[in-house]
């Protein structure tokens, strides 16, 4: 919970005959995280590699089909079963079956597409003519005419009068079929020659022409029925292709399913088999597993292979050459939820601590700080348990951040009562604690010390990381290690000493450590080569190395006091939030004095606002606070994701 998995490096040297049973249990478990020893095959035998990457190439190309066929059908993937889990089906014994289906399917699928295109050209037929149903005019006058140019549609009725005067140099004649409301049906007519101008000056006018389509003859109304017959044919027709689509689901779909899976498991086994190293009549097989699972995984690796070589080599979660390992993070139950907002961030490295718990506790915290009320955070705390209850189909991806947004609300509540705030009114309950309205200072005070606790404590986590990296420099003499503290502490202190009339530690002694972590911020980098045995000390000349340390511990003092102050906002939204909530009920006030319905819908639109738009702008400003004022003081970040060989591929909340 605190610390990624231990893990556990394992070298298997299978024999050519337990390759296949091999491969299956590692696949089988979940557990084992694969790591390419290709490149350790001896030059004789590169073909065997090859020959399982084109077989997997073969296993992709066929998976890609049925998964064509089961989108055309509506098949949803299902779960595999333990013997398809595992299983490793041979190419051509599936090929033809595949090709089979899909040829069914896609016939199918392109003979109800034809349908619906054409379905929806009559339709547009339809459409187009309606505006001029009513007249008698023979559609094929239009088509191909040897002298006349003619345009028929729609435009704006108010347009004409500009279309008239674009075509006042040449001979024309424009029909105004119908008129209404804003929109005018006309026929423009002009010799076949001037039919570039008469273009122009439709386009210029907004005319619509119709689109005629393969229409040639026939009034109106004629084609429209014409159409209309078609439409009820075609109907049939496509109910007809969607009735043999149902069929192909009921008579393919679970057959689909079962394929599916045999041929993504084939695929997984033949890809980990081209990652595997090639010997003479052995198989080097190299990969990571949590320690805790080790033994399990051994104990069916003995009973797939009893010729099998096993090497553990646990890795420990102390020193700096931990880079390569795969890290892997299971956190149960609502901390799951917050672990994505870790890996948003960046994954830990194996050897840091997962701040996972830790965001867990103060992200609710800030945000309920600042967003303190006990309606408001009621609401935002049903809506999280609605996303994360999975009610709603469309937002079962949602469920995650749904489980956060129920914390923060439910923490937001808690802080209404100590503000006695309910949907922004103060008068209701009594405060626990203080209203933000009337106490702005103190509450400003306490968000700085709350901030410069939460700081104290990325440094304190920072320490403990470099301690088990191993990185005594980094522990040391680093901006946010034991100099950054001390600097930051000396300069908390020389504050406290200037503003409290009696302190008990003298001012000089805070000077002193002050000017020491300052000196060791400074010159970090030299003090690090120093201790190292790094040459040289530092790049470039003294007076560059200079100029550049000085800026960097002004860099560090600004950083240290804007850190510090950027928590702040959480005072300075707790405030707003109140005051935000004040002007809702005074516009309500405005509308309606006698506190009527109007006042009531005033209210409520004003509460859904604040609960929607600022409770996001708050979420932001808590993230922000996390990310770059405390994580910015521990967390590394880069770890390498753990990517356990399996099926179905293990998703982290």
């Amino acid at each position: 919970m605190f610390f990624p998995e231990a893990m556990t490096e394992i070298q298997l040297i299978v024999p050519e005959k337990d390759l296949l049973p091999v491969t299956k249990v590692l696949a089988g478990q979940g557990t084992f995280h694969q790591v390419d020893a290709s490149y350790l095959s001896s030059e004789d035998n590169a073909g065997a590699t090859d020959s399982w990457k084109d077989r997997a190439a073969v296993y992709s190309s066929l998976e890609r089909q049925i998964t064509f066929s089961m989108q055309a059908l509506a098949v949803q993937e299902g779960s595999p079963s333990a013997a398809d889990r595992n299983s490793m089906v041979e190419i051509e014994s599936i090929r033809p079956v595949v090709e089979h289906i899909e040829l069914d399917v896609k016939s199918a699928n392109d003979q109800l597409a034809v349908g619906q295109k054409t379905l929806a050209k009559l339709q547009n037929d339809i459409q187009q003519l309606g505006p001029v149903a009513g007249f008698d005019l023979d559609i094929g006058v239009l088509r191909d005419p040897h002298f006349i140019h003619s345009i028929l549609g729609s435009m704006p009725a108010a347009n004409v009068e500009r279309l008239e005067t674009s075509l006042a140099r040449i001979p024309y004649v424009l029909l105004i079929l119908s008129k209404e409301k804003d929109n005018a049906i006309v026929w423009l007519i002009s010799a076949q020659f001037n039919a570039d101008i008469l273009e122009r000056a439709a386009r210029s006018a907004y005319l619509n022409p119709l689109d005629l389509g393969d229409i040639h003859a026939g009034t109106p109304s004629e084609i429209i029925k014409s159409r209309r017959t078609e439409i009820e044919q075609l109907q049939k027709s496509i109910e007809t292709h969607q009735a043999k689509i149902v069929e192909l689901n009921k008579s393919h779909g679970q057959q689909l399913q079962t394929l599916l899976w045999q041929v993504r498991a084939s695929r997984l086994l033949a890809d980990a088999m081209a990652r595997f190293g090639r010997l003479h009549y052995t198989y080097l097989i190299i990969g990571w597993v949590p320690s805790a699972r080790l033994d399990l995984l051994s104990q069916k690796l003995k009973e797939a292979s009893k010729n099998i070589v096993i090497e553990a080599t646990p890795s420990s979660q102390y020193g700096e050459s931990n880079q390569h390992v795969p890290v892997a993070l299971e956190n149960p139950g609502v901390l799951g939820s917050f672990q994505m907002l870790v890996t948003t961030y960046a994954r830990p490295r194996y050897e840091e601590i997962d701040p996972t718990i830790l965001i867990a506790v103060t992200f609710p915290l800030l945000f309920g700080a600042m967003f303190g009320d006990v309606g408001q955070g009621l609401v935002l705390a049903l809506l999280g348990w609605v996303l994360a209850s999975k009610r709603v189909p469309a937002l079962t991806g949602m469920a995650g951040l749904g489980t956060i947004i129920m914390a923060c609300g439910l923490v937001a509540t808690v802080f209404g009562f100590l503000y006695g705030s309910v949907f922004g009114l103060e008068h209701i309950i009594p405060a626990l604690w203080l209203h933000p309205m009337e106490h702005i200072t103190t509450i400003l005070g306490i968000a700085v010390g709350g901030g410069i606790v939460i700081l104290s404590i990325g440094f304190l986590l920072n320490l403990y990381n470099a301690s088990r990296a191993r990185d005594w420099g980094r522990f040391l003499f680093d901006p946010n290690g034991m100099a950054g503290l001390v600097l930051f502490w000396s300069l908390l202190g020389l504050g406290a000493s200037a503003l409290l009339p009696v302190f008990p530690v003298p001012t000089a002694v805070f000077g002193v450590t002050a000017g020491i972590g300052a000196l060791a911020v400074m010159f970090s980098e030299v003090l690090k080569h120093l201790m190292i045995g790094h040459r040289p000390l530092f790049e470039g000349g003294l007076a560059m190395y200079a100029i550049q340390a000085a800026v960097e511990l002004f860099e560090k003092l600004i950083s240290l006091l804007s850190n510090s102050l950027s928590y702040v906002r959480v005072g300075a939204f707790a405030v707003a939030h109140a005051g935000l909530s004040a002007v809702i009920y005074i516009l309500a006030e405005l509308v309606d004095p006698g506190h009527g319905i109007g006042y009531l819908i005033v209210a409520i639109i004003g509460n859904l606002f604040i609960i929607g738009f600022e409770g996001l702008i708050v979420g932001i400003q808590t993230m922000r606070l996390e990310y770059y004022e405390f994580f910015s003081k521990f967390f590394i970040g880069g770890g390498k994701s753990y990517d356990p060989l399996s099926p179905q591929p293990v998703v982290e909340k």
